[in-house]
């Protein structure tokens, strides 16, 4: 199969090493289980998003702060042999890097206790903007606002498209970013309290209705749905055999902000996207179960 020349992700984001057990159920404490199959991983929310997008076909780039402590380091290395580009990562003199805990029950829905230090450098101000021109897309998260934040303003003063994932976030922050983002991707759950609303559509049209740009929202197993031309419009997700929907919804984001910078149509987007979210569902490990591009095109993506 003949692919497009790779376009540029740059992703900005919080890093976490996170440890994934699989139980058969999540009982109510105190209580002890043994797991039935365990990894290790480093994510985040943009970090699982430029590795879905660089392996399903593109080429990425993350901005990200670390702790100047052995974990950053190990980190950092693991996220480099992914073939993820992390010349630019900050080290924090001082800082402890992010851990996390979550736990998978045998329905695939999870438990998920994150550790980030509270007193790690918040400031963008470290980083290389201006290296943005090179890019074909940039993707932010609200994990780390303020780093989002600098870019998105960055891009959009250059005319770069950038997306957000509009996951919930502590007040105030969808409100800073959602303006400069030119693709408002939002988990439903994100979408709803951003809208103060319990009704997805009209969530979708208050907030399309003030955004110049795209607004859509990942449904999970429902697919994904945004706003066009006034009208409604979705996209269903496959049916599958849920193992793991860790990292399902970074995976779409990272999916979508591909086929987009490729130049496709944001309905053959979205079903690409669905078709990757939702084969990783069936694969236990978090990011580690995205598919390939050969998987996803060969599953009707």
């Amino acid at each position: 199969m003949e692919l497009p020349s790779k376009k540029r992700l740059t992703a900005v984001g919080a890093v976490c090493h996170t440890t994934i057990y699989r139980v058969d159920a999540i009982p109510a404490p105190p209580a002890k289980i043994l797991a039935a199959d365990a990894c290790r991983v480093v994510d985040g929310m943009a970090i699982s998003a430029a590795c879905a997008f660089h392996r399903l076909g593109g080429s990425a780039r993350i901005w990200a702060r670390l702790g100047d402590d052995p974990a950053g380091a190990v980190q950092r290395n693991e996220l480099a042999a992914t073939g993820v580009e992390v010349s630019d990562f900050r080290m924090v003199p001082g800082g402890r890097s992010s851990h996390s805990t979550v736990v998978v029950d045998a329905r695939g829905d999870r438990l998920v206790v994150p550790y980030h230090d509270p007193a790690l450098d918040r400031s963008p101000d470290w980083l290389p903007l201006a290296k943005l021109g090179e890019s074909d897309f940039l993707h932010v998260e609200v994990r780390w606002p303020e780093g989002a934040q600098a870019a998105l303003a960055a891009a959009r003063r250059i005319g770069l498209p950038a997306m957000l994932d509009g996951e919930t976030a502590p007040p105030g922050v969808l409100e800073r970013l959602v303006p400069l983002a030119t693709h408002a991707v939002f988990s439903d759950q994100g979408l709803l309290a951003f809208a103060k609303t319990d009704d997805l559509e009209t969530a979708l049209r208050r907030v399309s209705a003030t955004h110049d740009g795209h607004v859509g929202a990942s449904c999970g197993p429902a697919g994904y749905i945004w706003i066009e031309d006034g009208a409604l419009r979705r996209v269903p997700a496959p049916k599958v055999d849920v193992v793991d929907t860790l990292s399902a919804g970074d995976v779409f984001h990272g999916a979508l902000a591909l086929m987009l910078a490729e130049g496709r149509p944001m309905e053959a987007a979205a079903r690409f996207a669905c078709v990757a979210a939702s084969i990783k569902c069936t694969r236990f490990g978090g990011r580690l179960g995205c598919p390939t591009r050969e998987e996803v095109v060969a599953a009707g993506g």
